[in-house]
């Protein structure tokens, strides 16, 4: 088996006297969608957030493309084409859409083109028809898509996506799932994806790992694990509810 694009091995960190993580080993191969579910609390966006520089690993090893990247600087890491859209979005709510995605490239020390930000606003046309609005008048879900877009302004080898579908409609939060995985089928882009909806999460993943507590509990692929009694037990009830609403109401859209 080749090297992964991604290795985290044996990573600890720390929040002062409190361990987040606990030894956590992770694999994400090139080309792949790897998701990493858990309860809230579990310790995932601070997988998320470690992976990028901050806070800093206080054991372990990370690496990507064969770099040990574990003591590498937040800006320099970026730089090495890993791109994250962050839990709660976190866009510029007084600037542009326009200005936003532009702002997409700076952390990766590039310049929007025009040929990226029209690959980027073909994978979300809503965009392009709000492109002088300010970021702050957006709906939730447009805010979650600039996010991913802005991402990808910086042509990313690896996509960290942290929570996307928090707070979106089901409906909305499944166009976002969609998006992610034409991304990936039609330019293979590589993707760790943190997401408490797990049923939606484990059904667009390769692999996918468990965590709980700070430690990964279980790993296989998406569809083995949707299938494992424990999982359904724990996280697959609320995404059951929720895809059924879904169906119901687009159904019921296209009844009318």
């Amino acid at each position: 088996m080749s090297e992964p694009l991604l290795a985290v091995r044996g990573v600890e960190t720390y929040y002062g006297s409190i361990q987040a993580l606990r030894g956590v080993d992770l694999d994400v191969a090139e080309g792949e969608i790897v998701t990493l579910i858990g309860a809230n609390g579990a310790g995932k966006s601070t997988l998320m957030m470690t992976i990028c520089g901050n806070p800093r690993a206080r054991a372990g090893r990370i690496v990507f493309a064969g770099r040990d990247i574990t003591a590498l600087p937040t800006h320099e890491i970026a730089r090495l084409r890993i791109a994250q859209s962050p839990e709660g979005r976190r866009i510029f709510a007084r600037m542009s859409v326009l200005e936003n995605l532009q702002m997409g490239t700076v952390a990766a020390g590039g310049e929007a083109s025009p040929e990226d930000l029209e690959q980027v606003l073909a994978f979300f046309p809503r965009l392009r028809e709000r492109l002088d609005q300010r970021g702050g008048t957006l709906s939730g879900g447009e805010q979650q898509m600039l996010a991913i877009a802005r991402a990808l302004m910086s042509r990313p080898r690896l996509l960290l996506l942290d929570e996307p579908s928090l707070g979106l409609a089901p409906l909305i939060a499944q166009a976002i799932f969609d998006i992610v995985r034409e991304l990936n089928k039609t330019r293979g882009l590589t993707v760790f994806l943190v997401e408490q909806n797990a049923y939606h999460a484990l059904k667009l993943a390769h692999r996918a790992y468990v965590m709980v507590n700070g430690a990964i509990t279980m790993t296989g692929s998406g569809q083995e694990l949707l299938e494992r009694p424990e999982v359904k037990a724990a996280y697959l009830e609320g995404g059951r509810r929720e895809t059924a609403t879904a169906d119901t109401a687009a159904r019921a859209g296209e009844t009318r």
